[in-house]
């Protein structure tokens, strides 16, 4: 057996047996297979996919590349949520301890940014001080005080998938549905929560474009965690413009502090305590969602929430001053440019993944991997689909610790926003 055999069959379209994809997982561990053939590989999935049987062996092999942790001693009450990712997707941010607020314990494992997508952990790295590589031991013993734990994988919590997470992102492969599928399930399933709630993202900033590309996304996964007898549900969201008003790293925190204070914007709100509530339910909290709704609301209103997310930054060892005054605590950029409307009118449309680029390249991203992104930077979104705006009105603001970027992605932004 040998990797170029691999590639080529699933390249023609074959299906692959559990020990062919064993040998490309287990040889990219050992560095037994080069990492130019695996992305080789990747690409060949990409275009050719995967049958569920390869999709749940490909998931197991993840799994079982590392530890599994055991959160039996949670019970129902330890369930996760997942998005599969967008533009201004800060969601995890409030919803984590907000969930705890109301009795879930949240063992979340979460990424950096992916393609034209944010990342939670960036986020949180940019608040000062705060750590997301805790060891499971550390992850277990925060989880009993207080929770919630928003962390990193481990290097021993699905290696394989990290691996293969780091390759995609700079392979132009990360919207292969079977390695979404496969990447999102092996972390959740290794983690050790009993139920788990998929924020599954359609539309022009998300990785599924298409509806019935992100409903077999969700089909996917729902199916995976049946299979090792997770509670799971999947509900499918727009990303046909950005998610709330900031996008970035520093400013996406502030938002969410916002939200804990019973502010913030409309829609984030809304999308949180709607996955708060099916979290709750789940986890045999609260018998309906109505009430469960309610709770959640009041929470965000009344600093329970925000200070369960002071305890978390606490545990993890960051700033918890950035809960009272933001604005001090965390990076602030050099430069901002405002992006102004050349035409009045009404925003018809939003082309989200190129706005998702455009703050990437604003510093948020990363060209290799490894690469510290730039936590100052960003975009703070004034106008958004279905508001009127005047000529000279500012759409969006737009933040860098580098000047020389700034009037190239303003241009790029007001190409992304249709007016008329």
């Amino acid at each position: 057996m040998n990797a170029y055999d691999i590639i080529y069959k699933k390249r023609q379209g074959g299906e692959l047996s559990r020990r062919e994809l064993n040998f490309m997982i287990k040889g990219l561990l050992k560095k037994e297979v080069p990492e130019y053939q695996i992305s080789a590989f990747l690409m060949a999935v990409y275009f050719k996919g995967m049958v569920s049987r390869e999709l749940a062996d490909l998931t197991e092999i993840m799994v079982e590349s590392g530890e599994q942790v055991d959160l039996s001693a949670f019970g129902k009450n330890a369930v996760d949520k997942h998005s599969t990712g967008g533009v201004g997707d800060g969601v995890s941010l409030t919803l984590a301890p907000l969930a705890a607020s109301l009795g879930i314990v949240v063992p979340k494992m979460s990424g950096r940014a992916l393609g034209h997508t944010g990342g939670t952990l960036d986020k949180l790295e940019s608040i000062p001080g705060c750590r997301v590589e805790l060891s499971v031991s550390d992850f277990k013993k925060q989880l009993e005080s207080i929770g919630v734990a928003i962390i990193s994988q481990t290097e021993n919590i699905a290696p394989a998938d990290k691996r293969l997470y780091e390759l995609r992102d700079v392979t132009a492969t990360v919207e292969s549905i079977p390695m979404i599928a496969a990447s999102i399930m092996s972390k959740k399933i290794a983690e050790g929560a009993s139920g788990l709630v998929l924020d599954v993202k359609s539309g022009n900033g998300a990785f599924m474009r298409k509806h019935e590309d992100a409903r077999k996304l969700a089909d996917y996964m729902e199916d995976i965690g049946t299979r090792f007898g997770r509670k799971t549900i999947a509900m499918i969201t727009d990303m046909n413009q950005p998610l709330g008003r900031a996008i970035g790293n520093a400013c996406e925190v502030k938002q969410a502090i916002d939200l804990m204070k019973g502010s913030g914007p409309a829609d984030i709100k809304k999308l949180i305590v709607e996955l708060v509530s099916e979290m709750a339910v789940m986890a045999e909290i609260y018998e309906d969602k109505h009430r469960a709704k309610e709770e959640a609301i009041a929470n965000l209103s009344n600093g329970m929430a925000l200070e369960k997310f002071g305890d978390m930054i606490e545990f993890q060892k960051g700033d918890r001053r950035v809960c009272d005054n933001p604005e001090k605590v965390l990076p602030k950029p050099r430069y901002y440019k405002d992006v102004i409307a050349q035409t009045g009118g009404c925003i018809r449309a939003m082309d989200t993944r190129s706005i998702g680029l455009c703050v990437s390249s604003l510093g948020t991203g990363r060209k290799r991997i490894g690469q510290k992104p730039d936590y100052s930077a960003g975009i703070l979104v004034n106008k958004k689909v279905g508001e009127k705006v005047e000529k000279g009105e500012p759409l969006a603001r737009l933040f860098s610790s580098r000047e020389e970027d700034l009037s190239r992605q303003a241009n790029s932004y007001r190409r992304s926003v249709i007016i008329n």
